[in-house]
């Protein structure tokens, strides 16, 4: 009878679930290390306009280029200018604008087309703006209550709310970031999702920009606690008219 070679017989039992141990953990490794790479390779740019792969001084400058490109906005938001906080709705087009201001001690309406401008507020308003010029109450006070008040381009109330109404002077300076600029940072505006630019650390300000479709500036924070802005309805159609007659007043050339 022959001698049976080394390892030529029946493994034991103990040997086999080794064996089978070994090649699970062996599967399980492998499974788990595929899945890893996935999900460490995954693009996180798959599918959008391929900015956040871009420097942060490129996408900042698309940014604005988009916005100066594009022929209306609606901007909203808070904005503290020159130590007043104005709350904003308003809807910008290349050749004028319409919406709303508020401060902390009125509510006022804005429309400017071409170059006229209308301011519609009540009487208190008025009252006020009258006090501030003269010392007194304003008589004429309550026939500009609910009225469309041309503005006259002289008048210190034109020179006062018109940059609100300018498309392209107001997001040149809303949109300036201030100190060295980082992306990077994912975000998700209404659905839309973002690349975000921050300035200075954060102090500087920070800007969502669209990944999807143009690169669209979609939401400021400024710089110092100057506010927070939304961007939205970009190339949507704005309707731009002079009120109607009868619902203007128009003091020439002075208020």
């Amino acid at each position: 009878m022959s001698a049976i070679p080394p390892g030529a017989g029946p493994r034991s039992p103990s040997g086999s679930r080794r064996t089978g141990r070994s090649a699970l953990v062996a599967a399980l490794c492998a499974a788990l290390a595929a899945a890893l790479t996935g999900c460490g390779g995954e693009d996180p740019d798959a599918g959008t306009n391929g900015v956040g792969k871009l420097p942060a001084a490129k996408i900042e400058s698309k940014a604005r280029a988009a916005a100066r490109q594009a022929g209306t906005v609606h901007l909203s938001g808070n904005v503290v200018s020159q130590g007043r906080t104005y709350k904003l709705d308003m809807s910008l087009a290349k050749d004028g604008a319409k919406g709303e201001l508020t401060t902390k001690a009125a509510a006022f309406q804005l429309l400017r087309v071409g170059d006229a401008l209308y301011l519609k507020a009540d009487a208190a308003f008025w009252a006020g703006e009258k006090r501030g010029a003269s010392g007194a109450p304003g008589g004429a006070a309550t026939k500009l209550d609910g009225k469309y008040v041309k503005v006259p381009a002289a008048d210190p109330v034109y020179k006062r709310f018109s940059g609100f109404t300018d498309k392209d002077a107001l997001l040149t300076g809303l949109l300036a970031l201030h100190g060295g600029l980082t992306a990077g940072d994912r975000s998700d505006i209404d659905g839309v999702r973002t690349v975000r630019l921050t300035a200075g650390a954060g102090a500087g300000g920070t800007l969502d920009v669209s990944l999807e479709g143009t690169p669209y500036p979609l939401r400021l924070q400024r710089a110092g606690g100057a506010g927070v802005l939304r961007l939205d309805d970009w190339g949507k159609r704005v309707d731009l008219r002079a009120p109607a007659k009868g619902q203007v007043v128009d003091y020439g050339s002075k208020l």
